[in-house]
């Protein structure tokens, strides 16, 4: 049975698809569109998706998109009633309505198919089920508390509560207009960041600052017993809406604060003008406030279910640094984030709700790596080279082959130890926006100007954003305060003090890091260089960045080689070929 989950008219468009209960295949559309975040019908996701399935469209079984128009349907008469928002803000709610529900006709045209055609029962899964889902219904347990946390989707901002079995049953959620992932934005456009998805941008900055401004923020958000509340005088989403872009390309957000929200904490900062002081300071209490408000939900809902299991999932899951904090601060003691807990993961919790939920099957399927995208064969590679030599010398570059994986790591380790920047793209590409590498740049952790090595040379972002260590699993304990297994990089720990000075390129100014355990069984390719590298240097961890240059991560070898010689990476090292500078 094939099931095709689809996230659509969002942002971080997405597909993904499971056979007999076993996903096969996930990605984002702005991998293969070179769009971030690209909002729209994932036409190229899905047709990757069905051919990692041997399928085609009119092999589907069950189709699911992870929105539902007709969702908490009698909360927005009651809202509409009693506020009154925009003429504008209702037609265009209708109009990405209308558009969710015709999806089907829309990824039917992209793939060149008549609409009658797909004979796939059709589901419409409201967004926080299908996030809860995505979380749950892929986790190592058999029962565990669920949370659902973000901007807003099908009219509500966070949801929660418990999974059993092959279901979830929700028993709170918050609606619009109130939501912590809208606060966050929010300060996040007030500090000058306006592209979305640049709220880890305040996350960063956040660890330079003091919370001098949190009793200014909790009269913004308010703990309660049903959740939270908005002071909506410092918003305007729920009045003349929100300038929002969903239908193909780039998602583009309106300004979300209101002009109080400037008078109260001062004139906001133009993405031109410098960082200063109150700016850190104003992250720093927007990371306190969200941390208060998160784990006043989690503690609530850890007291009402009695478990120490929790899965959670929402843009809000990819705070890193709450979730760091999540045993300390909480009742819980084991989590789960899968690695696209942000909207795109809404695809794969779609789907796996129509296998497990809807149609009763037995769970069977554990997320344990994140490499569900395309991959390339060596042959593939070694034609791109070859098609591409005359660019490659022009560039000064040279091209070498390796006979084995013994070689490449040697050699590879020789080159990270000695300094070197490399480029490293292996196997299939990951889902989520992590590199946990297979499409990853790598380097030395013990150079303190690493930092600014790769921020001058390849990514050009701004210096307060950290580095981030891949560590062999079973060694993470020596160099981290905390050894609860993380695979995807969704949590930051605090590095051991006495560890701190031999790994400063991915020791944030906090003394954290936001690591990625590796292991040997899981990613054993990854795992080996790593270990090479400790035989070498005594450290058993990499700093590892995402393989990209203000883009999408790279997802096929000309990416890569495209991304290597616009920037001034040392190395390329692609399945079992190697790239050079001549000077090397």
């Amino acid at each position: 049975m094939v099931i095709l989950g689809i996230n659509a008219y969002h942002g971080d468009a997405s597909a993904a698809v499971v056979v007999d209960g076993q996903l096969v295949a996930a990605a984002e559309e702005e991998r293969f569109n070179r769009t971030k975040h690209w909002a729209g019908v994932p036409v190229e996701a899905v047709r990757y998706c069905l051919e990692a399935a041997g399928a085609r469209i009119e092999d589907v079984d069950h189709l699911a998109v992870s929105r539902n128009p007709s969702a908490h349907l009698h909360r927005k008469i009651l809202f509409t009633l009693a506020k009154r928002p925009s003429i504008g803000l209702v037609r265009d709610r209708l109009a990405n309505a209308g558009r969710v529900r015709d999806v089907w006709q829309a990824v039917a045209e992209g793939l060149g198919v008549a609409a009658d055609r797909i004979r796939a029962a059709r589901h419409r899964v409201e967004h926080h089920r299908a996030h809860m889902a995505s979380a749950f219904l892929v986790s190592p347990f058999e029962r565990a508390a669920c949370c659902s946390v973000d901007g807003f989707g099908d009219f509500v901002s966070a949801m929660w509560g418990v999974g059993e079995g092959t279901r979830i049953t929700p028993f709170g959620s918050v609606a619009f207009p109130h939501s912590l992932g809208l606060f966050y934005t929010a300060v996040t456009q007030y500090l000058g960041f306006h592209k979305y998805g640049d709220e880890y941008k305040v996350m960063g900055l956040a660890a330079y600052g003091e919370p001098e401004y949190l009793d200014g923020f909790r009269e913004i958000v308010r703990a309660g017993p049903r959740g939270f509340r908005l002071d909506l005088d410092y918003f305007v989403h729920h009045l003349n809406g929100v300038a929002m872009t969903w239908d193909g390309g780039e998602p583009q957000l309106g300004r979300v604060y209101s002009d109080a929200f400037a008078r109260r904490f001062g004139p906001a900062r133009q993405p031109d003008e410098a960082v200063e002081r109150r700016h850190e300071n104003i992250a720093a209490s927007a990371q306190a406030l969200t941390e208060e408000i998160y784990f006043h939900l989690l503690r609530r809902l850890g007291e009402k279910t009695g478990l120490e299991t929790l899965c959670l999932a929402g843009g809000v899951a990819f705070n890193s640094v709450a979730n760091g904090k999540i045993f300390d601060q909480t009742p819980f003691k084991e989590l789960f984030v899968q690695p696209a807990a942000g909207d795109a993961g809404t695809a794969l919790g779609a789907a796996f709700h129509v296998w497990n939920s809807l149609l009763n099957k037995a769970r069977g399927f554990v997320m344990r790596h994140a490499s569900w995208g395309p991959s390339y064969t060596d042959a593939e590679i070694r034609r791109v080279l070859e098609g591409r030599q005359e660019e490659v010398a022009r560039a000064g570059g040279l091209v070498r082959a390796c006979e084995d994986d013994e070689q490449l790591v040697e050699f590879t380790a020789d080159a990270l130890a000695a300094g070197k920047v490399v480029g490293w793209f292996q196997g299939r590409m990951e889902w989520g926006p992590r590199a946990l590498g297979n499409r990853s740049i790598l380097a030395d952790p013990r150079r303190a100007e690493m930092k600014d090595v790769l921020n001058v040379r390849i990514k050009r972002r701004e210096p307060f954003r950290p580095f981030c260590p891949s560590v062999l699993e079973e060694r993470a304990g020596e160099y981290f305060e905390q050894s609860y297994p993380e695979p995807f990089m969704v949590k930051v720990y605090r590095i051991r003090r006495e560890k701190q000075s031999f790994v400063p390129a991915i020791t944030h100014v906090d003394g954290t890091g936001r690591l990625q355990m590796v292991s040997q069984e899981v990613t054993p390719l990854y795992w080996r260089l790593i270990n090479a590298f400790d035989k070498r240097t005594g450290v058993p961890l990499l700093l590892n960045t995402s393989f990209n240059e203000n883009e999408p991560i790279v997802m096929t070898p000309d990416e890569a080689l495209d991304c290597f010689l616009r920037t001034r990476m040392d190395l390329l090292v692609i399945g079992h070929h190697v790239v050079t500078r001549s000077e090397q």
